[in-house]
């Protein structure tokens, strides 16, 4: 499997506050978030990473060359318009299989990744598996309800939602099908993709995580260190 990890956001909520770190550099207890996603993956297993860059920031692209000596890591500059268009932006390198798609912006302690996997590796006919968990601290967060059998029945702020998107998946590229309907429908972000696969009948799993923290605004990176030191601690 390979792991697709989009850091090409420009960090704006952060940089309003006064953070001029290119937020995957940016460090949270010493570590900075591009490679704590990086040391991961390579704990999963997975050897292989395509990371999205925007192209208007050189020191992060440097940073991922000297990542290089120990990863199989490929780089992709592009400069997107939204998080559904640096997804497609990746398609051509995501062909082979399933991949895991991970965004710079979340943190997360060591059985994340592993118990989305191995929801992953029991359903292999999902044709997505979401990561969810119940922490909100977001002020537009992801809603998701599911049945009893993992399968994602609404997506939403519907009354029964009481999950909440972490901003971890696993695809099938079958999904890249629909690039062409999502743009004529002029979808413009992740989720509304989503939406628009549980539409048109895609089949969708959820598997349930211990709290991720999501870090856009500059408070939020204090709660994410303090986590990190709290050792994860749901």
């Amino acid at each position: 499997m390979i792991a697709a990890i989009i850091a090409a956001g420009r960090g704006e909520r952060l940089r309003a506050g006064g953070v001029t770190t290119p937020k995957p550099l940016i460090r949270i207890a010493g570590v900075p978030m591009l490679d704590r996603l990086l040391d991961a993956v390579t704990a999963v297993g997975i050897a292989r990473v395509i990371c999205l860059l925007n192209e208007e920031d050189d020191t992060v692209a440097e940073h991922c060359r000297a990542r290089r000596r120990n990863l199989d890591l490929r780089v992709v500059r592009r400069t997107t318009p939204n998080s559904m268009e640096s997804l497609f932006t990746l398609a051509p390198f995501l062909d082979r299989g399933r991949f895991l798609l991970l965004t710079v912006d979340a943190v997360f302690g060591p059985v994340v990744l592993p118990r989305l996997l191995a929801t992953a590796a029991a359903h292999p006919d999902a044709e997505g598996i979401l990561a969810v968990h119940q922490f909100v601290d977001d002020e537009k967060p992801l809603w998701i309800a599911a049945d009893a059998e993992s399968r994602v029945i609404a997506l939403g702020p519907a009354a029964e939602a009481d999950l909440i998107s972490a901003g971890l998946y696993v695809f099938d590229p079958v999904l890249f099908a629909e690039i062409g309907a999502a743009r004529r429908t002029g979808l413009t972000a992740l989720r509304q993709f989503l939406h628009h696969l549980h539409a048109r009948g895609y089949r969708l799993r959820v598997a349930k995580v211990p709290k991720t923290i999501d870090v856009d605004r500059p408070e939020d990176l204090h709660a994410a260190a303090a986590f990190v030191h709290g050792a994860f601690a749901e």
